[in-house]
């Protein structure tokens, strides 16, 4: 289903297929050789999503874009089943497995792999070839790519690359119950959503 969010439609090339159960919602544009599979969700919620050639989405991924992350997604790429890229950038060739997680400001170097339920932190760039091994987090700007049970080792990094004010735009001590406010206030924007004409 193709769908207009924030006054911006999708733009889906001709030689691209989107899936009928698939969802694309606003500013996303795929091209030509692409393929968006069953239950797959792209969606730009204030920022852009650019799907490139011959890229696969897999069925019940998710991609976002959002303001200041736009999720741009290079040519030859495979995103597997349940990965989750939120306002990244993957370079060509990439391989982002299976439940595989990329926040927001991260950037995936071109022939990479992020294997099964790995972790790309945000602000983190994984080098052009290099592997996060499955389950292993990578973190910092290059990354530090470690496994998940050295967890003070993965904080000691993470802390210092604003994950509140990056994902949710505010100060780490912004309560719970105000950043909730927040959140419900910026997809209230979905309210005003509607369906493109001729909808896959």
């Amino acid at each position: 289903m193709l769908i207009r969010h924030r006054g911006l439609e999708p733009t889906i090339d001709p030689l691209a297929y989107v899936a009928p159960s698939a969802t694309v919602v606003g500013d996303v544009r795929v091209a030509a050789g692409a393929r968006i599979l069953h239950g797959a969700v792209l969606t730009a919620e204030d920022g852009d999503v650019v799907i490139g050639v011959d890229t696969v989405v897999m069925e019940n991924a998710l991609v976002r874009g959002r303001h200041g992350y736009p999720a741009r997604i290079g040519d030859a790429v495979m995103i597997g089943p349940h990965a989750h890229v939120n306002g990244s950038t993957v370079e060509d060739e990439a391989f982002i497995a299976t439940g595989a997680a990329l926040f927001p400001g991260s950037l995936i170097g071109a022939g990479a792999e992020v294997r099964i339920n790995g972790v790309v932190q945000v602000n983190t760039t994984v080098a052009p070839g290099e592997v996060v091994p499955i389950g292993w987090v990578a973190v910092g700007s290059p990354a530090t790519i470690l496994p998940p049970d050295r967890h003070e080792e993965i904080w000691a990094i993470q802390r210092e690359l604003d994950f509140p004010g990056t994902v949710y735009g505010v100060d780490r001590d912004v309560p719970m119950r105000e950043l909730m406010r927040r959140q419900s206030d910026y997809y209230g924007a979905h309210r005003d959503d509607t369906p493109v004409d001729g909808t896959t």
